[in-house]
């Protein structure tokens, strides 16, 4: 009996070690169950305060307060008091048309493929992808990676969006993906390597905010497309970290009509969990204390036919879970701030059962009931 259980026991263990090496199936099953469980315990534990009067957190109560608070933005990331300044002045990005990648060999309805590079300060790129489509509705999506690194993670959404004939422009955040990881020199400090959102802070002078380089090459991107096409919408979805570059940028440019933030960002008040914290970019004091993020939601949401929504899935395993909405919802607060201006639109929705973190078949079909009933 031992000489059949102890190579059983042999096998089984071996086979163990190698699903938590090499990720063999059932790796994403176990993990999976792993983080839904560690999120709900999380939640459970933690203590939260509860906020008795959310809509004091908004000061925006007038056009004047909506107009000085996008002021503030642009005050804080470009050192200027009207977006109108930034757009003006930036230079137009390197495009190499009808490029061959064979990581989308296999997509449909494919006309070409463009590739757009910004080049910006301390020789920090941006490079794009624009996915023209055969047959084309004159509709633009600006799909917008996360931390997870290279826009082709986001293939699927892409063609989703081909195969319904929109334009798509895919981008990633500052250092990651296909953009450039280069050496600066920094004052007082010597050489050293970007590789982190961490280290941008390292840049910051009185005359340059790093905050920048995360909205800089999508404004930069759109000034070419308004002067290149004749696109009749513009909307925006991000996740992750491409969330949050969704509602920051949306809540500066009235171009962008319809913004979809996929499991981006919450108000600092629900960030019990240090998942939830977020990199540089998510907690610059120097920005939110000017314009927080339930300020940033009315923004994005404001304006004729525009509209914001948030997407958070019901048990995300990276942060800003669905779960952790429901109990402190702030959702009601925000459209009452918009009622006051009977313009714009707002919403939250919850992945219900979602345990990735991700964008689903159901996150892609609502954002694009959204698009056609808006357009």
């Amino acid at each position: 009996m031992l000489g059949i259980v102890i190579p059983i026991i042999i096998i089984a263990f071996s086979y163990g070690v190698a699903v938590g090496v090499y990720e063999y199936f059932p790796y994403e099953i176990l993990d999976a169950s792993k983080d839904v469980l560690v999120e709900q315990k999380t939640i459970q534990n933690n203590q939260f305060v509860n906020q008795a009067d959310v809509g004091s957190l908004i000061k925006i109560n007038n056009e004047v307060d909506i107009d000085q608070k996008r002021s503030l933005l642009t005050e804080f990331f470009w050192n200027v008091g009207s977006f109108h300044r930034v757009t003006y002045n930036t230079q137009p990005p390197e495009v190499e048309y009808d490029i061959s990648d064979s990581n989308y060999s296999d997509f449909q309805n494919l006309k070409r493929i463009d590739r757009l590079t910004v080049e910006m300060d301390y020789g920090i790129n941006s490079i794009s992808y624009l996915f023209v489509p055969k047959q084309s509705n004159e509709k633009l999506i600006l799909y917008h990676q996360g931390h997870g690194g290279d826009f082709i993670l986001g293939k699927d959404t892409i063609q989703f969006f081909l195969d319904r004939n929109f334009t798509v422009i895919a981008m990633a955040m500052p250092l990651l993906g296909m953009n450039n990881q280069p050496i600066v020199e920094i004052d007082g400090l010597g050489e050293m390597k970007l590789t982190s959102h961490k280290k941008l802070r390292l840049l910051e002078t009185d005359s340059f905010n790093p905050m920048k380089l995360f909205l800089d090459p999508i404004q930069i991107n759109l000034n070419f497309l308004d002067k290149e096409y004749n696109f009749k919408r513009y909307s925006m979805i991000g996740l992750s970290g491409g969330g949050w570059t969704t509602v920051v940028y949306s809540a500066i440019d009235e171009r962008i009509s319809d913004s979809f933030s996929v499991g981006g960002s919450t108000p600092f008040y629900l960030r019990v969990d240090s998942r939830d914290m977020g990199d540089y970019e998510q907690t610059n004091i120097e920005l939110y204390k000017h314009v927080n993020y339930l300020e940033l939601y009315v923004l994005g949401a404001y304006g004729d036919n525009r509209r914001l929504v948030l997407f958070y899935n019901e048990f995300d395993p990276c942060c800003f879970s669905g779960e952790l909405y429901n109990k402190f919802p702030f959702g009601d607060m925000v459209k009452t701030k918009l009622s006051k201006f009977n313009e714009g639109n707002f919403d939250v929705i919850i992945d219900y059962g979602q345990t990735k973190h991700m964008i689903s078949e159901n996150t892609l079909g609502k954002i694009t009931e959204y698009i056609q009933n808006n357009s």
